[in-house]
């Protein structure tokens, strides 16, 4: 079995060379593939040789931010930890962290690992190892022609959290689907969340997912919302509210940068978007959690670059370039609240495609805010991606005119060469790989 899983290792580790040299594509989950069609127990074989613990992240929003920074977090404490960076969080992702983390004698060398899954995927994952943590970042809508109703997505994380009974949760008390699914589960859990109000949504339109209480059926009552459902909530009908909060952020402050404190600690990041509060709190709740001390937390908050899309910083002939993932309503509204954050005059690009893995259901976009646009500062607002048009109907609808060009490229370097220097790329799923090498490109051009 150790020359299995050895001629595994190797070939996965080939095969993502050659994916991204020659085909100039992310190789990872065909690495995955291979490793675990050559040997099929090797995920199983490899998670064991973590010395410590494992954690994994899942949520609707936040996984890959989360995760990257919880394994940051750890490493700046000193520790060796296998991470699936890129956001390849289905089976086959998963198994390539691991692979490509061994080295080619087959083994692995890692005191903790840090692993989002896709939510659907759990149910694949978990026959491979128990993890000791997870973190549960958020419940809301997304990819309905993939997913179903929210119910479903509960369902399968239940399910798994029963499987492996003594596996610990750190869930975001703030959702009432999170919390609730954290309290049935039977599971051990802890929470992190923010219990003051931090700002005034009274004008927003988000539609909130988890209006009736998953107890009783009756209404909650919220004194605030954050955004979308997150809030402080009770049920009308029974004793279900928001459970008393371990990680409580206080002080928060949202502009141009953030700032909180939890445990007495102050903590600031150099980037913006109320929901990476969220991130940031549940990667230190999560190390706290796991028993680590988090000395160099703020430390590897000043390190942190957010990458694969999340905020992710570009700078192209004087122009600065900011891409950004978005791909469901919960988050398109909050990286529009970024985008309005930055008071300066901006140009915004929208792509968005409708490939299996995005969801062929782009519904979606009419219950997004975009309306908002409107007191941004926006100098001009360019659609692109497969469903360009889609993309430009909805925002005909909102009185917003937009310039439609369906190659990102070609989009991206017009607004270079006649924009204000000031560019906001939003993107689906399947158009963040893509246009993120279109930026390294042209970034790299000079």
């Amino acid at each position: 079995m150790g020359v299995r899983r050895m001629l595994a290792v190797w070939a996965a580790k080939i095969s993502e060379k050659a994916s991204v040299h020659i085909f100039h594509r992310q190789g990872v989950t065909w690495a995955g593939k291979i490793a675990l069609k050559i040997d099929p127990s090797i995920l199983h074989d490899l998670a064991g040789q973590v010395r410590k613990d494992i954690f994994i992240v899942c949520g609707t929003n936040g996984k890959t931010t989360t995760n990257n920074m919880l394994c940051a977090a750890i490493e700046k404490e000193g520790y060796k930890v296998i991470c699936n960076h890129t956001g390849s969080n289905m089976l086959n992702g998963v198994v390539a962290a691991f692979v490509l983390g061994a080295g080619f004698s087959g083994n692995l060398d890692a005191d903790y690992a840090c692993i989002e899954i896709d939510e659907a995927s759990t149910r694949r994952v978990f026959p491979h190892f128990k993890p000791d943590y997870m973190v549960l970042t958020n419940l809301f809508r997304d990819q309905l022609d993939r997913y179903g109703e929210i119910d479903i997505t509960m369902n399968i994380l239940k399910e798994v959290m029963q499987s492996a009974p003594k596996m610990k949760v750190i869930v975001n008390g703030d959702d009432a689907l999170s919390a609730y699914l954290a309290m049935e589960s039977g599971n051990p859990y802890v929470t992190y969340g923010i219990s003051e109000k931090v700002v005034n949504d009274k004008d927003s339109h988000e539609i909130r997912e988890g209006r009736f209480c998953k107890k009783c059926g009756a209404p909650l009552k919220y004194n605030f919302y954050h955004y979308s459902q997150l809030g402080d909530y009770a049920c009308t009908g029974c004793e279900f509210k928001r459970p008393a909060i371990v990680y409580d952020a206080s002080d928060v402050a949202v502009s141009d940068h953030l700032a909180f404190t939890v445990e007495e600690r102050h903590l600031e990041a150099n980037y913006k978007g109320f929901y990476n509060v969220y991130n940031i709190l549940a990667a230190y709740a999560a190390g706290r959690t796991g028993g680590l001390g988090l000395e160099h937390f703020q430390d590897m908050l000043a390190e942190f670059n957010p990458e694969n899309g999340r905020m992710e910083q570009f700078d192209v002939q004087g122009t600065k370039i900011v891409l950004n993932l978005a791909k469901n309503p919960a988050g398109f509204n909050q990286n529009i609240s970024a985008v309005m954050q930055d008071e300066s005059m901006k140009d915004v690009i929208i792509v968005i495609n409708d490939n299996a893995q995005d969801g062929t259901d782009i519904s979606w976009l009419w219950d997004v805010d975009f309306d908002r646009f409107k007191g941004a500062n926006i100098n001009s607002i360019t659609v692109s991606g497969i469903r360009c048009q889609d993309m430009r109907l909805r925002m005909k609808y909102v009185d917003i005119t937009s310039m439609l060009e369906a190659d990102v490229e070609k989009a991206i370097r017009e607004r270079v060469e006649n924009g204000c220097g000031n560019l906001y790329v939003l993107v689906n799923y399947t158009a963040l790989f893509s246009t993120r090498n279109v930026l390294k490109k042209m970034e790299g051009e000079g």
